[in-house]
């Protein structure tokens, strides 16, 4: 019986940290023209590479705009599309509300796949501190 609790124990440990070893990284956009497209890729090729990282997009100050309803690059695609699959793959897309108040903006303008928080650098700082990697495209 003590075997048997040994293995159960065991493969619960094994678990454990398994989950806990699974890379976390927050990705920070605050200027559309210079990091969404570069992000999106960035964040598209990080996940090709190592599919079960968990990221959290967090957005603020003119970053937000490529999470409006029609946004388009400076290719003319949308990227609404680029952020819904990558929505598919588990990465969450955050955007500020201090933004919104700040820009008079209402979270009705926004894609559907975007969630809110109520501040996207408070939001940047918590995730740090929880262990997940800093990267701004």
């Amino acid at each position: 019986m003590q075997l048997r609790q040994f293995v159960v124990a065991t493969i619960i440990a094994t678990a454990a940290f398994a989950a806990a070893a699974q890379d976390k990284v927050v990705y920070h956009i605050d200027d559309m023209s210079l990091q969404a497209l570069k992000g999106l890729r960035n964040i598209r090729n990080h996940l090709d590479t190592e599919p079960t990282t968990k990221i959290t997009v967090v957005t603020h100050a003119l970053g937000v705009d490529f999470l409006l309803e029609g946004a388009k690059d400076v290719n003319g695609s949308a990227f609404a599309g680029p952020v819904a699959a990558l929505v598919a793959r588990g990465v969450s897309f955050e955007i500020c509300e201090i933004t919104l108040k700040n820009r008079n903006l209402k979270k009705e303008q926004f894609i559907q796949e975007a969630t809110f928080t109520p501040s996207g650098v408070v939001r940047i700082a918590k995730l740090q501190l929880a262990g997940q990697a800093y990267i701004k495209p």
